[in-house]
């Protein structure tokens, strides 16, 4: 299935930190290029988000940014005792030398290190941020593939103008070819009696060269029902379709050139048209 390498996706869900927001923007890109915003605290899951990303998406220019809204303090508290059991022997030991002095409990509470927060269990959390990544690089593929069909769309419809301009020209080739025939008949005439017959012999060959446009007209359909082909194909064909745009430029170019008549001449020109038309739209595609 096609995918346009144009979409936007957000999820959020709660995690050990507190609530998490991924955000995916991408643009095309004739590569993929990455660019992640991470708070600090989930700094250290950077690589295997890279990691993730590369293994769902080829190609285009991504943005992913994690917002967190971190959870009030509060639940896991835990006690140093170890230390708590040190100050206490200080403050006896400080007792005797100064009586006036007294410690408030509440105090010691506040004394940094007596009570520290549990840490949460970053496996946990990993897989957390991980699993709402998912769920965006799922929600922005959808995206993508609607995009994907539309473009798809776009240019099966100037597939269709294309083969209609190499049937056209197809149909008239006798006619054309009769025609030429008539100019090679009077070019040999004048060739018997000419004064400068390598003028008329180059004349020649170029009439000859353009009687046969038949290679042209076959590639063209050869590269129409490849396009289609790939377009069916369930993975990343944009750079094998921005190849096949590029031979059908060369045959139009090739037609064009031998034209021997204005109706050719107008179906090259049309054809370079359509081709331009379904290259903008292969630009957005994976």
């Amino acid at each position: 299935m096609i995918r346009s390498m144009t979409a936007y996706a957000q999820v959020e869900g709660d995690t050990a930190l507190g609530r998490v927001t991924v955000e995916l923007r991408s643009v095309n890109h004739r590569y993929l290029e990455m660019t992640l915003r991470l708070p600090e605290e989930l700094r250290a899951l950077e690589s295997v988000l890279r990691e993730r990303v590369t293994q769902q998406v080829a190609r285009g220019k991504l943005d992913l940014t994690l917002r967190l809204r971190a959870a009030a303090r509060g639940g896991e508290l835990r006690l140093n005792e170890p230390y708590l059991k040190q100050l206490s022997e200080l403050s006896r030991h400080l007792s005797a030398g100064f009586p006036e002095l007294v410690v408030d409990f509440s105090e010691l509470l506040r004394m940094p290190g007596v009570v520290e927060s549990a840490e949460p269990d970053q496996a946990a959390l990993g897989k957390a941020v991980l699993d709402l990544l998912d769920q965006g690089l799922d929600a922005q593929l959808q995206a993508r593939q609607r995009e994907g069909a539309r473009l798809a769309q776009a240019i099966v419809e100037r597939l269709d103008g294309i083969a209609a301009q190499v049937s056209a020209v197809r149909a008239m080739m006798p006619e054309l070819r009769i025609q030429q025939r008539g100019r090679i008949d009077a070019l040999l005439a004048e060739l018997r009696t000419a004064s400068d017959p390598q003028r008329i012999e180059k004349e020649l060959v170029a009439q000859l060269l353009r009687m046969d446009v038949d290679e042209e007209l076959d590639r063209l359909d050869v590269h129409i029902a490849e396009v289609r082909r790939v377009l069916t194909l369930d993975e990343p064909v944009g750079r094998r379709l921005d190849f096949l745009l590029q031979e059908f430029n060369r045959e139009a170019n090739t037609l064009g050139s031998k034209s021997c008549d204005p109706r050719t001449s107008n179906a090259s020109i049309e054809l370079k048209v359509l081709i331009e038309q379904v290259r903008e739209q292969v630009q957005n595609i994976e």
